[in-house]
């Protein structure tokens, strides 16, 4: 049940490997999404003009359909979002109701409150030994996601998640309106 369901995230490196896991509370879910609430458990941290601080929270959206994951940077104190840190990845596997996992393609996007944009992390993208098919996703997700953050006119994410802006993903979805 969205709201109350624990889930486990599981990142993966590009060989598969498992580097991080955590947990957070199911928001919403969709055949082609989840979103997690996860809570900043790490101390404070100096970021891209920002303070990730300790009790910051990730309203994290994982696709099973497109190249990326998009996380919300929420304020510990009144719920401002500072931006949003966006992963270029294989898209997510649901492993079991209450897990999922995604392989980390080390490309990552960060966009601050003002819509400005930045990619972070090319140099480790770059040397990846990647087929050639995985690559050229990943970097239709980074471009599909400076995209998406570049219309400003629609307020935050809350408008847009639940849909990638591929009407190939968005046509195989149903009853999805994207208008």
């Amino acid at each position: 049940m969205p709201g109350m369901t624990p889930n486990t995230v599981i990142i993966r490196e590009a060989k598969g490997e498992k580097t991080f896991r955590y947990t957070g509370v199911i928001l919403r879910r969709k055949p082609w999404l989840v979103v997690v609430d996860a809570p900043v458990t790490r101390s404070d941290l100096s970021f891209m003009g920002i303070i990730l601080r300790h009790g910051d929270r990730f309203v994290e959206t994982y696709f099973t359909d497109c190249w990326y994951n998009i996380l919300d940077v929420h304020d510990l104190e009144g719920d401002q979002v500072k931006g949003w840190h966006c992963d270029v990845g294989c898209p997510a596997v649901f492993e079991a109701d209450d897990r999922l996992s995604y392989v980390d393609l080390a490309l990552n996007q960060w966009v601050a409150s003002d819509r400005s944009q930045t990619v972070l992390e090319q140099d480790e993208f770059d040397p990846l030994e990647l087929d050639d098919e995985t690559r050229r996703q990943a970097e239709a997700g980074l471009r599909e996601l400076e995209m998406l953050f570049a219309d400003d006119k629609k307020p935050g994410l809350d408008e847009r998640t639940g849909f990638c802006l591929s009407d190939e993903n968005n046509a195989r979805r149903p009853g999805l309106n994207t208008e």
